[in-house]
């Protein structure tokens, strides 16, 4: 089939790259040259595990096509995909759709003749699809569009495996026709039958949602049972361990570490409060987790205090890993961005070191510095701090790395054992241990 990705984010880049590698044409269209020119020389601005070696073999076969002509990519699909931002609106909780309804309205202009399915595959609250065919009502009359929604579930850092293998592919629509297409469109990822639902198109908008929004919720409850186990002399690892084992609760995202971050959960949760509010409807466990997951933030940072006994000082403080997590090189909403910004006020001296490089949100803060290796990051800390986990640091020798007899490890993602640090006479402190 031919496809068109509006928009070269995370969403629409990798999904446009997936497509492509099961055999469609796709054009991935954004307004930004300078990012098309980077990628029609094979050069991807994201970092994604194996995103590059596919768009590279594809962009090779004529397959993929990356333009800025929005124009000559509708008109030559069948199939477009809106995949552009939808941020949190500044000093409120809801979703900022001004790009969504800006790719609407340019649609609008370019079809004419052929009949096109347009999917919102950006997150979007409940009833933008009606908004999305109320711009697009006289196309709609005339049956030349259907509007569906169609919403991805891929993780940074494990999308291609998500997308090649997801767990279901949602389509909201009530359409035979465009449902028909779509499921022969997915047809060479889907495994079982089960895996393809159709629903409708509120239904879909709403799944999406509701889906990040539990998982933030099972992240916020973990993590406060790591605060009572601190306190009461408790491995959170146990007990995440005998809760997962039930297959009615599932082990996954049952890790007490930093407050969530990324892209999704925290715009998205603020938006399904949103939505709530719009329809009279007192999401109050949502509320909860947001407000949890904000509170957790200075939380840890208190955390830090009290781990160097409030002297933050001239101390050389680490971070191994800034990102919100590992195989990514996102940094929205990471824990480590508050963090610094604190210690940095308090004259630490911060140096820190990531695989996915240095991050610009850190650049122009006195005293906070980039290291190009774990050893130059380490060396002399004070405390080293493990935000993100990385496979990097798994298995390091401290004491060699620091050069120091007196430092300490703020293990925030409990890679280390506390009794083999103990052996090693590391002060040594985890997260709900």
């Amino acid at each position: 089939m031919k496809l068109c990705m509006i928009g070269t984010g995370y969403v629409g880049l990798v999904s446009g790259v997936c497509f492509s590698d099961v055999g469609n044409t796709v054009y991935c269209v954004d307004k930004d040259q300078k990012k098309i020119d980077l990628l029609n020389k094979g050069i991807v601005p994201i970092y994604e595990p194996g995103l590059e070696e596919i768009l590279k073999k594809n962009f090779k076969q004529k397959r993929l096509i990356f333009t800025s002509d929005l124009n000559k990519a509708v008109t030559n699909s069948d199939i477009i995909f809106i995949c552009v931002g939808t941020p949190t609106k500044r000093n409120t909780n809801s979703a900022n759709l001004k790009h969504v309804f800006s790719v609407v309205k340019d649609l609008k202009k370019i079809i004419k003749k052929q009949y096109k399915i347009i999917i919102t595959k950006s997150t979007v609250p409940v009833s933008t699809g009606d908004e999305i065919e109320k711009i697009l009502i006289n196309l709609k009359k005339k049956k030349l569009v259907d509007i569906v929604s169609n919403p991805e579930f891929l993780r940074e850092g494990e999308a291609i495996r998500d997308f090649i293998y997801p767990d279901r592919i949602i389509i909201g629509t009530d359409s035979k026709k465009a449902n028909k297409i779509l499921k022969s469109l997915y047809l060479p990822i889907i495994k079982k039958t089960n895996r393809y639902f159709n629903t409708s198109r509120r239904g879909a908008e709403l799944i999406k949602y509701a889906s990040n929004a539990f998982l933030a919720t099972k992240i916020s409850f973990i993590n406060e049972m790591a605060n009572l186990c601190e306190k009461a002399d408790i491995d959170i690892k146990d007990i995440s361990l005998g809760m997962g084992s039930d297959e009615r609760i599932g082990s996954r995202f049952l890790r007490a570490g930093p407050a969530y971050g990324g892209s999704c959960f925290p715009k998205d949760t603020r938006a399904l409060i949103d939505t709530g509010n719009k329809y009279k409807t007192d999401l109050s466990i949502v509320k909860t987790v947001v407000n949890s997951n904000d509170q957790r933030k200075t939380l840890l940072i208190k955390r830090v205090e009290k781990i160097l006994k409030g002297n933050l000082s001239n101390k050389i403080i680490t971070f191994l890993g800034v990102t919100f997590k590992p195989n990514t090189d996102d940094m929205r909403e990471a824990s480590s961005i508050p963090m610094i910004k604190y210690l940095n006020k308090k004259n630490s001296k911060i140096k820190y070191y990531d695989p996915s490089g240095e991050k610009i949100d850190f650049k122009g803060l006195r005293n906070v510095n980039y290291c190009s290796s774990i050893s130059s990051a380490c060396f002399k800390a004070d405390l080293i701090i493990l935000h993100t986990e990385w496979n990097d640091f798994k298995l390091l020798n401290f004491k060699k790395l620091t050069k120091k007899k007196k430092f300490k490890i703020y293990d925030m993602r409990n890679m280390y054992s506390p009794s083999i640090m103990k052996k090693l006479k590391i002060d040594y402190f985890g997260i709900g241990r």
